[in-house]
């Protein structure tokens, strides 16, 4: 007699399909042991075996799952399966903005605002805090008494180590999120510069790596002696903490100066400061689903740029940069031969600043090099914005503000550049809108997509059937996207269908 049935279905790996498959080997062992009971003593032993059995199961599928790059989920072992591939998650970007100072009057003296002064948000609970990145002098008599200096969502840090002289010494710093390229480190042997490795590094080069972890605390590693130079005395690690999305203030919001400031007299002054545009430049840390994406992507381009889907993937590498498009003279015949043009759109949409634009030209030139006989330039995204005017029908008891609200998010929804993940919104193309064979734009917004968004929203009974209740751009087509086009919704026109006014 079989142990076990002949059909043994090897996915039931849970507490009671390996109670149930326990009792059948117990039935066909012994025939006669037919209390199955919770109060049997001989069902205590059975059901803690199915217990371990769970347990087991768990763990090894967890690590099965772990191990495989577009399966996990935790950002450890994400690290640690994208170091094999050569590929560094990117952490946050500090927002940066121009900060206006002035005095009441002039001043007889020059006023020294110094490096470091820290300038932040009026909220007293969850103030945003920034630094000043180099001294600001207002000259004696200047009129109007103002300066413009630049600050940065960071926070300065200054850690001191003990060398103990052995090969590959680490150092962790305490402070978190570690802002990436921002360590600055010296030993009393001189100053050290950092480097993705030590393969290239000889005994007397002063070189040093970076590795950061989950959770985005840095770690400072030195070589051995033979693959860069040991340290030796005191190590002085000075870096920057903070950077992320929330640095992205609006204009006018950075008034609030920490500390008092004198002229170079000695006489006291009141500074005030304010930020006549936004910041820009904070990104968060890559998410997990933008790791597993950019991860195998990396393998392709490597450490170059040379095809157009090259410019792409290494542009979206920058936490900042949401999408891209290269265009060549193979896709527009507008552009110049050796030519391109690569164009980004940042987090959150809109148009890229001249910092971001100049960070992706750095990355697809310099930090990833294309050929050198190869021009390009970054530009800003041309967007097509999509009128949407449609007739809608309310259910029974619904309220049309919350109705109109709930349509307007999922509109959002639809042609938002990226998803909550930070990963690219797949129900807009953009990176791939070359034309096709016969030299039609290969992307468009299919009018039945647009539809089915607006109807599936809650509260929404129907959508008029009339020829003029619901029109894209004043029609009711498909919208053909141009090889530079990217969609944005436009203006939205909801009419109440019940009572012909406006929704």
């Amino acid at each position: 007699m079989g142990l076990l049935a002949q059909a043994t279905d090897y996915t039931d790996k849970d507490f009671d399909s390996l109670r149930l498959r326990l009792q059948s080997l117990v039935r066909s062992v012994f025939p006669d042991w037919t209390d199955f009971n919770v109060a049997n003593f001989g069902n205590i032993l059975v059901e803690l075996y199915a217990f371990v059995g769970d347990v087991l199961t768990f763990y090894q599928d967890n690590q099965a799952r772990e191990s495989r790059l577009l399966t996990a989920t935790q950002r450890k072992n994400l690290i640690a399966l994208t170091k094999l591939l050569g590929f560094r998650p990117a952490g946050a970007r500090a927002a940066t903005v121009d900060e206006i100072f002035s005095l009441a009057a002039p001043p007889p003296a020059p006023v020294t605002l110094h490096k470091g002064t820290r300038v932040r948000t009026a909220s007293v609970t969850e103030a945003v805090v920034f630094q000043l990145l180099a001294d600001v002098v207002i000259p004696a008599g200047a009129m109007p008494p103002t300066a413009t200096g630049t600050l940065e969502h960071s926070e300065p840090q200054e850690d001191l180590f003990a060398s103990t002289g052995l090969p590959n010494q680490e150092v962790t710093l305490p402070s978190t999120p570690y802002l990436d390229g921002s360590a600055v480190v010296s030993a009393g042997n001189g100053a050290y510069v950092e480097v993705q490795n030590f393969l290239g590094s000889t005994a007397t080069d002063r070189h040093f790596t970076v590795v950061v972890d989950q959770n985005d605390r840095a770690t400072i590693r030195f070589g051995n002696g033979v693959s860069g130079a040991l340290p030796s005395g005191t190590i002085t690690v000075d870096c920057k903490t903070g950077g992320g999305a929330a640095g992205n203030v609006n204009a006018g919001t950075l008034t609030k100066l920490d500390g008092s400031f004198t002229d170079d007299n000695g006489g006291p002054v009141s500074v005030s400061a304010t930020n006549s545009q936004a910041a820009s430049g904070g990104a968060d840390r890559q998410t997990v689903p933008q790791i597993q994406a950019l991860a195998p992507e990396s393998i392709r381009v490597l450490n170059r740029t040379v095809s157009r889907e090259d410019f792409e993937i290494n542009a979206r590498r920058l936490p900042e940069v949401a999408r891209a498009l290269m265009l060549t003279s193979n896709e527009d015949a507008g552009i110049a031969e050796n030519t391109g043009i690569l164009f980004v759109i940042p987090r959150g949409g809109g148009v890229p600043s001249l910092v971001l634009k100049d960070a992706v030209k750095q990355q697809v030139t310099v930090v990833y090099p294309c050929t050198l006989t190869f021009q390009v330039s970054v530009q800003d995204p041309s967007y097509l914005a999509v009128d949407v005017q449609t007739t809608v029908y309310l259910r029974q008891g619904a309220n049309a503000a919350a109705v109109r609200a709930a349509i307007l998010r999922a509109l959002g929804d639809f042609f938002a550049v990226s998803l909550a993940d930070g990963t690219p919104n797949p129900t807009v193309e953009f990176g791939f809108n070359v034309k096709d064979a016969i030299g039609n734009p290969a992307g468009e917004i299919v009018v039945s997509d647009v539809f089915d968004v607006v109807h599936d929203v809650p509260g929404v009974r129907k959508i008029g059937d009339g020829p003029d209740d619901f029109l894209l751009n004043g029609a009711r087509l498909d919208l053909p996207l141009g090889t530079r086009e990217f969609p944005a919704l436009g203006l939205l026109t909801l009419i109440n269908g019940d009572t012909g006014l406006p929704l």
